[in-house]
């Protein structure tokens, strides 16, 4: 006897008791898609019809639950004896009336006679309260059963009000995430249209109110985090979370200074280079980088980068030559003498 209230979870989700995980979701996805509240406003048949496939899922889709659950069913759940890892075969139950009884390899230690119906059961093993049995987790149980009195041992449990918070990653561009987009994102059961405001990095996480996990219990929902990733860009990049590019200069300029070019996420502004300027120095834009969440924008970062020229022509290797002979500075002076 599987206990009063007993559920087919199986057969709730319509899948065979031998489903594999993929196979439980894309049946749970299938029938969540079909109740789901929001698709059926004011249906309490719907409501309930979505609580008890949510409660299904949540059983089968979690290996260490959908074990107990299934040793639960073969071992005939209320009243059954609480047995050893040991393996045996053909085993009489000890509870009066009770039958033969098969134990297969994997079955764990779990004790189903503290259970007084299957709504208890499942009570404990998602970690819900039962009438004056609260849950510390399935298969946790106190030292003894009753107390002194005769009562049912006290259970500790801190009820939830909605279901658990969800984080999903959602991969922008950089334009993306520099100008803001609504976009639409895939939560299995349904599709929402989400806007992303401008100036999101990489790790931001957005929260989407009401779409977490459903708690079938209280038919509250978590909320979902949407956690931001961007896809590489070309030219910028973030250094040390700020918004940085590297512009190539040829050794004159580097040597002479002068103006530049330099691109920026609004298009190309031109920049004062001081003379003798450092391979790898940074010049700071001012309210040129990245939109802040907060309002205005960042700095823009741009990185020196001197370019050695590969295709030197004939004038330019002798003034090049000139310059090695005249010139006295030598850049590997600090590096004489150097011993460990």
């Amino acid at each position: 006897m599987r206990g009063m209230g007993f559920k087919d979870y199986y057969s709730i989700l319509g899948v065979d008791k031998k489903a594999s995980p993929e196979e439980i979701k894309k049946a749970f996805r299938r029938l969540a898609v079909k109740y789901h509240p929001d698709r059926n406003p004011n249906d309490k048949v719907a409501e309930e019809k979505f609580k008890e496939i949510s409660e299904a899922y949540e059983i089968l889709s979690d290996p260490d639950k959908r074990a107990k659950y299934d040793q639960f069913i073969r071992l005939g759940g209320i009243g059954g004896p609480k047995q050893s890892q040991s393996q045996w075969t053909s085993s009489t139950s000890t509870k009066p009336g009770g039958d033969y009884r098969t134990r297969s390899n994997n079955d764990i230690d779990f004790d189903f006679s503290k259970y007084d119906s299957f709504e208890q059961f499942v009570a404990d093993l998602l970690k819900r309260p039962f009438g004056n049995y609260t849950s510390t987790g399935a298969g946790t149980k106190n030292s003894s059963s009753t107390t002194k009195s005769g009562n049912k041992t006290s259970y500790n449990y801190n009820a939830k009000d909605k279901g658990n918070d969800v984080e999903k990653t959602i991969t922008l561009t950089y334009s993306q995430a520099y100008h803001g987009v609504e976009t639409n994102v895939d939560l299995g059961v349904e599709q929402i249209k989400v806007k992303i405001p401008p100036g999101a990095k990489k790790g931001t996480r957005v929260r989407i109110r009401g779409k977490g996990q459903f708690n079938p219990v209280t038919s509250q929902s978590g909320d979902l985090y949407l956690k931001v990733d961007l896809k590489p860009h070309e030219l910028f990049y973030f250094e040390d979370d700020k918004l940085t590019v590297d512009v190539p200069i040829t050794p004159y300029e580097a040597v002479l200074g002068g103006e530049i070019e330099v691109p920026t996420p609004e298009g190309e502004v031109k920049v004062k280079l001081p003379a003798g300027i450092r391979h790898g120095q940074y010049l700071r834009l001012r309210g040129k980088g990245w939109p802040s969440l907060q309002g205005g924008k960042e700095d823009l970062f741009v990185k020196v980068i001197i370019a050695i020229p590969q295709n030197v022509s004939p004038q330019e290797r002798e003034y090049y030559e000139k310059i090695k002979a005249i010139s006295k500075d030598n850049p590997r002076a600090h590096l004489r003498n150097v011993r460990l």
